[in-house]
């Protein structure tokens, strides 16, 4: 027996006009008088509008309950497990969708080599569009990546007046980083389930990527390096800058509003579908 019946797929809003992320940690997410809500260890009652709302990261000291991850799943919303300030990524539910067509379709393209490098070259000029191309091979795009974003960080730290002394992030110590270093890891861990959200929303698979093809969900990684040099590499540098000893938590409202005011959400859908049809 339903706690609410779930509403009609054709009445949920599009992942493009959702809220970005929410991330709550200490609290349990629960289902009550017909709508979810999240309890804090300080017993403060927060209505969660689930239906507007991308993804939810749950940090550590939350439950969920049952009727809760059924009524997040009624309403395409993923959940997902994640680290304190969503640092790591542990697991998330599947969104429910109508069709499996676009799924089908992505999987055709990777199959095929020549259309597989066509969309990883499609990635690297949405992102680079002044760049040379044709006939290169994946492994060659992610060698002119990696120069790329190399040297995205070198004109972020100028700009913001940030010391940079390269990426260096050990997974499991967090805090043995440099600041600058934390606040990339927890921008794009954030950017990371937001472009999980909309995949799930859409019916696509975050197993099979183009240009990566390691680890858990390499689609996710082709997407999310689309958009950030101007999420996260931007809200991480511009935070550190302004405020050297700032909490991730800064850098993450940092973030949203960049994510808000550059229109990420309603751009990653149409850029999607259109990688999609390459």
């Amino acid at each position: 027996m339903s706690v609410f019946p779930p509403p009609p797929l054709n009445s949920l809003p599009p992942c493009k006009d959702r809220w970005t992320p929410i991330y709550l940690e200490h609290g349990r997410l629960e289902v009550d008088d017909s709508s979810v809500k999240f309890i804090t260890a300080e017993n403060t009652v927060i209505a969660i509008p689930v239906a507007s709302i991308s993804s939810i990261l749950l940090g550590p000291g939350t439950t969920v309950t049952h009727a809760a991850i059924k009524a997040c799943s009624d309403v395409n919303t993923t959940i997902c497990w994640t680290g304190e300030d969503g640092v790591k990524f542990y697991a998330f539910g599947n969104a429910p969708t109508s069709s499996n067509d676009n799924a089908k379709k992505q999987v055709a393209l990777a199959m095929s080599k020549n259309k597989r490098e066509e969309v990883a070259r499609q990635m690297f000029l949405m992102r680079f569009p002044e760049t040379e191309v044709q006939g290169k091979t994946v492994k060659e795009l992610m060698g002119m990546e990696g120069l790329r974003v190399r040297e995205s960080y070198r004109e972020l730290g100028a700009k913001y007046s940030v010391i940079w002394k390269g990426r260096d992030f050990t997974p499991d110590n967090f805090f043995l980083s440099d600041s600058i270093n934390r606040a990339l890891s927890s921008a794009n861990h954030a950017v990371y389930s937001l472009c999980l959200s909309v995949i799930n929303s859409m019916g696509y698979l975050p197993e099979i990527g183009f240009v990566h093809s390691s680890g858990s969900d390499p689609f996710v990684y082709d997407i999310s390096d689309l958009y950030k040099r101007e999420t996260s590499y931007e809200a991480a540098f511009e935070t550190i800058g302004a405020f050297p000893d700032a909490k991730m938590q800064d850098v993450i409202k940092t973030l949203k509003c960049n994510i808000e005011d550059r229109k990420i959400t309603e751009r990653m859908p149409k850029d999607i579908e259109r990688l999609m049809s390459t």
